[in-house]
């Protein structure tokens, strides 16, 4: 794990590292909240200044906020550099990427080109949005999706393999009936209009002019409805089974029996007078309706 404190700390390193990486303190808390402000404030500057019209009348502004911005960013990651056991470690970790590429941009855009080549300058702002993918280093339910991702991408990857099947099968059938006089002039540009006709988006750019042609196309689109809630179905059932297991693995931080709470991680029953731990946490049941 990259967040972790080195044991020989001293005593402020530590109480940085507890008010940097945990959250179930009140300084820490305080410091995550104050994190998530700054974050959102600072992808919306981005986007209010990406508004040409706003852009022009609030440019300084803009760039003492942006700077502002990545100042605060910097140091809060010279601080995590500084307070985690191993530096290089986090540095390589997800959210050490994301808090380099939170900062960058706007460090580069002092050498780059800006006035002449403005695809540059734009590129280098919509890279500042990478600021958002730091909240969800701080919210609980972003790590339980991530797990449950996790434990059904081999269903998904079946699922992805059948639906890429799928639309080439009625792509290449499609390219045969139709052919290029109705915008079907090629395999590719088929599958495309299959993607776009399964997932029920419906540009309208292609469409089948024979009834053989139309009677396909009717059939993609009702199997459209069924397929997409799939995935869905195959995340939520992780998902469920990723809370119960938590649920059957929780227990009471403190005896309500005898108040003690010096338990081991793994212990069920309280080492001073016997209480089940994993029973006293578990909700109560709502009462029976007779």
């Amino acid at each position: 794990m990259a967040e972790e404190i080195n044991p020989h700390a001293g005593p402020l390193r530590k109480r940085i590292f507890q008010i940097v990486f945990l959250a179930d303190t009140e300084a820490g808390r305080a410091f995550d909240l104050v994190l998530i402000v700054a974050i959102l404030a600072s992808v919306g500057v981005v986007m209010l200044d990406s508004v040409e019209s706003v852009h022009e009348h609030y440019r300084g502004l803009f760039l003492a906020a942006e700077w502002f911005f990545t100042v605060l960013f910097t140091i809060e990651y010279a601080v995590r550099l500084a307070v985690v056991r191993r530096p290089l470690y986090y540095a390589r970790s997800f959210y050490g990427i994301v808090d380099l590429l939170s900062i960058l941009p706007t460090y580069i855009s002092l050498i780059a080109p800006g006035a002449i080549v403005l695809l540059s300058v734009r590129i280098l702002r919509v890279l500042r949005v990478f600021r958002v993918l730091k909240l969800a280093n701080y919210l609980d339910e972003a790590d339980q999706l991530s797990r449950a991702l996790r434990g059904s991408r081999r269903k998904i990857s079946v699922f992805i393999f059948v639906i890429l099947t799928l639309v080439t099968v009625m792509g290449s059938m499609m390219y045969l009936i139709e052919g290029g006089e109705n915008g079907f002039d090629s395999i590719p540009r088929s599958v495309y209009w299959a993607v776009v006709t399964l997932t029920t988006v419906g540009y309208g750019d292609i469409s089948p002019a024979t009834p053989l042609g139309q009677g396909l196309a009717l059939v993609l689109m009702v199997m459209g409805y069924g397929i997409i809630a799939v995935p869905t179905g195959i995340v939520t059932a992780e998902m469920t089974r990723g809370h119960q297991a938590a649920l059957a693995t929780r227990r009471a931080e403190t005896c309500p029996t005898c108040g003690l709470d010096d338990h081991a991680p793994d212990a069920r029953f309280c080492r001073r007078c016997g209480t089940d731990l994993v029973r006293a946490a578990a909700p109560p049941e709502p009462p029976r309706v007779t």
